[in-house]
């Protein structure tokens, strides 16, 4: 089969199309016909930093969607021929990959392979960052950091259904601005928020705040919260010094901070990944929510589709078509 791995960290064109052998699954595991692959920022890091890379040569790629090929011993729901989306540990750039049974889920009624790849990790994701860890009450304000990306697209949508009383996004480029506005966002900041944010809201600032960013971007969010504001960090794109939060930050104001990362969850609490999952799932199959696909490559051109994130120009969910 046809596999992207890369041998050294780097830039893009460390990636490289390989023959490699079929995975077969494990106990407790699956392996999938991939269909279409998810491009994450995490793959990025991890192809230029070592993000999560227990080794190398390493293949990149931690959601998919396609068809069961084979079902591990101790596997109970799911069938060979089923079409499912599955959030991976790494290894989907690859036409078969392997999956734990607990991260593969059917896909629902009316959602297509195509489809089914753009909701492993960002729905999910958004929707823990709202309602679960972030408690979002009706009326509250929202700030989103990467508010045109894929989970700032279904966060804003999210905020919006639920009756947030209004919901701001941060982008880097004036043309990401507009194409945030058509998915929730009451207004969008370009660059700099901070001042912006606390004119939004005569002065008081607001009360949850989603950043994906670190460093500097996160301590402005920090800055933006309203009297009790609660801020979820859900990555470190910037690769800033992990932040640091204690008394004098948080006691004045009885300010929050927490965190979140789907893979963590996956790993430590698979049980609360489903349930997060079931509840996303169903907000795309009721037309909720939508997280459309900007671009697509083979998987020959996975390069290309990295090299296009990385520009922080793309918007939406980008996508490798493999057997779609």
């Amino acid at each position: 089969m046809r596999a992207v791995e890369f041998l050294e960290y780097g830039g893009p064109e460390v990636l490289k199309v390989v023959e490699a052998e079929v995975p077969e699954p494990g106990p407790g595991q699956v392996s999938i016909d991939v269909a279409y692959v998810g491009v994450n920022f995490a793959d990025l890091k991890a192809r230029s930093e070592g993000y999560r890379v227990p080794s190398l040569p390493f293949r990149p790629g931690l959601e998919v969607s396609g068809r069961i090929r084979a079902v591990g011993a101790d596997v109970e729901g799911l069938a060979v021929g089923q079409e499912v989306a599955a959030l991976t540990e790494g290894g989907a750039y690859a036409e078969v990959t392997v999956a734990d049974a607990v991260t593969v889920f059917p896909l629902p009624a009316g959602v297509d392979l195509r489809t089914g790849a753009t909701l492993p990790t960002v729905v999910p994701t958004a929707y823990a960052l709202l309602h679960t860890v972030g408690r979002l009450q009706p009326g509250e304000t929202v700030l989103v950091q990467g508010a045109a990306g894929g989970i700032g697209t279904v966060a804003g949508q999210l905020a919006k259904a639920a009756g947030a009383g209004a919901v701001y996004g941060v982008v880097s480029a004036e043309a990401k601005a507009k194409y945030a506005l058509e998915y929730g966002y009451d207004e969008v900041f370009v660059g700099s928020f901070t001042e912006e944010v606390r004119a939004a809201t005569n002065g008081r600032g607001v009360e949850l705040a989603l950043d994906p960013v670190g460093g500097e971007t996160f301590r402005g969010s920090l800055a933006s919260l309203a009297p009790f504001g609660r801020l979820v960090s859900f990555g470190n794109a910037s690769s800033a010094e992990p932040w640091k939060v204690g008394q004098p930050e948080l006691y004045p104001t009885g300010l929050s901070v927490a965190g979140f990362s789907i893979l963590g969850l996956a790993q430590t609490a698979p049980g609360e990944l489903r349930a997060i999952a079931e509840k996303a799932f169903r907000t795309v199959v009721e037309g909720v929510v939508s997280l459309p696909v900007t671009a697509e490559f083979g998987l020959a051109e996975a390069s290309e589709a990295h090299r296009l994130m990385g520009t922080r120009s793309s918007t939406g969910k980008l996508l490798l078509r493999v057997g779609g």
